[in-house]
């Protein structure tokens, strides 16, 4: 990594006087040799970070055409995250010790065996428990999600934390923040994490007026300058609400007006749990582990941790994705969940941008034909994403993967279900930034009437969906394929 700091700072101050007019000839044949050894030291450094091959021959394309530009995204966009632990060994193994309890014989759950890998493997990676015996509401309303979430806030008797990738100055954030401080003036202790790219356009005195009642605010990852190339790459997109360790929240939508109001475009379609029982403990130990990291304050308290009494039949896992574990951890739980798919594999996600591994998985699947539906949205708050979400359509309807096209407005659920017992929800989009660069969040739940629940809503929204037949899809508009290509190049980096 000495070398490529070196090259960020070198690159940093090159690209200044390169924009820079000339001196005279002297100093600009100096400047610009200076600017090349940047540029060619750069994809030295890009090629010999052992990275992956599609992904480093992205960006060597980017600085090879768009040198200037190319050089300013790596400054910021990539460079790897710096191989440090957020939280020491010391401290997380004082936040599991509460969830010593938690600890199953995996082999005695009356469980599938594909489904009992998946929990092995989530242990693995992830050195998170299997909780038994929790309860899950789905929705995929905000209106109905905010309606349940504004109440639960209210009837909080110890703690509440929240952790939002967007927290919005609006109607509706305004309405979460007006609860929080009648809960605050009573005494409830409240944290929140919010990500600091994603709530960059709103006000500081917004979250100030939080603050001076008493609530704890913090930014994750917060952007200042000596760390801005660092950083901004990496951000917290987690949706996380823990209230008095008993009542959970997570999923995939944010605290935003469009959540409940639509846009311009239609409805803005998500989808999100409310959790009871003992998996609650996962959602607040990952709450735990950013705060800690953000605050240096350790919520390994017992109250934090209550024991919880059994409110369903739900088997959950909570598993975090990050870019500082080995391994990336939700696109290998996604590829051996399709991998062991006897029946179906259906899929939402408002960005399709697969790793080869999971383009293969798909296809495999879809080969040996498992029942293997996509659903992404035909219009999208992302016109890159989008065409570089087209761009892998082709070769899933080669498959025989059924792509739909979501018509009402714009679907950013995030969602994977898997035959008649497994299915995940989060905030993990199917796409390269979200498994590896995004801190993120997905429940794994291993339950038949939750899956059958799910079934039924992806269904319903597939009544909503323009079907897409590879004949017609065969003979787009020829610049629509062009640019679809050039996303495609692009992809891995994006």
């Amino acid at each position: 990594m000495l070398f490529s700091d070196f090259f960020s700072n070198l690159a940093f101050g090159m690209l200044t006087l390169a924009l820079l007019p000339p001196i005279n000839d002297w100093v600009y044949i100096v400047v610009y040799t200076i600017y090349a050894i940047t540029i060619l030291g750069t994809i030295v450094i890009i090629i010999t970070e052992n990275r992956n091959p599609v992904k480093s021959l992205a960006w060597v394309l980017v600085l090879a055409f768009l040198p200037i530009v190319g050089l300013v995204f790596y400054i910021f966009f990539g460079q790897n995250f710096k191989a440090k632990r957020m939280v020491s060994r010391r401290i997380k193994r004082k936040l599991r010790k509460r969830d010593y309890h938690s600890i199953v014989n995996i082999d005695s759950l009356p469980l599938n065996e594909e489904s009992k890998q998946e929990i092995r493997l989530c242990h693995s990676l992830c050195s998170v428990p299997y909780y038994s015996g929790s309860h899950v509401k789905i929705f995929t309303s905000g209106e109905d999600k905010f309606k349940h979430y504004l109440q639960d806030l209210e009837i909080a008797q110890e703690y509440i934390h929240i952790q939002y990738y967007i927290f919005e100055d609006d109607k509706l954030g305004n309405r979460v923040k007006e609860v929080l401080l009648r809960c605050a003036r009573r005494g409830i202790q409240i944290r929140i994490l919010y990500d600091d790219v994603g709530c960059w356009s709103v006000k500081k005195r917004f979250f100030k007026e939080m603050q001076d009642a008493g609530i704890a605010v913090r930014p994750f990852l917060e952007i200042t300058f000596p760390q801005l190339a660092s950083r901004i790459n990496y951000r917290n997109h987690r949706k996380i609400t823990v209230i008095d360790g008993k009542i959970g929240y997570i999923g995939g939508m944010n605290i935003a007006d469009r959540y409940v109001e639509g846009t311009k475009w239609g409805t803005w379609r998500d989808t999100h749990l409310r959790i009871e029982g003992p998996a609650v403990r996962g959602l607040q130990l990952l709450f735990a582990v950013d705060w800690s990291y953000e605050c240096k304050e350790v919520l390994s308290d017992s109250r934090f941790f209550p024991p919880v009494a059994d409110k369903g039949k739900s088997g959950i896992q909570i598993a975090p994705g990050g870019p500082i574990g080995e391994w990336s951890n939700i696109a290998m739980l996604f590829l051996k969940a399709i991998t062991n798919a006897k029946k179906n594999v259906y899929i939402q996600t408002p960005y399709f941008l697969p790793t080869e591994s999971l383009v293969k998985a798909l296809q495999t699947a879809a080969l040996a034909k498992v029942d293997v539906r996509l659903m992404i949205p035909e219009r999208s708050d992302s016109t890159v994403l989008r065409f570089a979400s087209f761009s892998y359509i082709t070769e899933m309807l080669r498959a025989g993967v059924k792509v739909y096209f979501y018509q009402p407005g714009i679907l950013h659920s995030k969602t994977i279900i898997i035959d008649d017992e497994l299915c995940s929800v989060g905030s993990t989009n199917f796409d390269f930034r979200s498994f590896e660069h995004n801190f993120e969040a997905n429940a794994f739940i291993y339950d038949r009437e939750v899956n059958s629940e799910m079934k039924r809503i992806f269904l319903e929204d597939q009544q909503q969906c323009r079907r897409i037949i590879q004949h017609y899809w065969r003979h787009r508009p020829l610049y629509q394929k062009g640019i679809e290509s050039i996303m495609r190049l692009l992809s891995p980096v994006l």
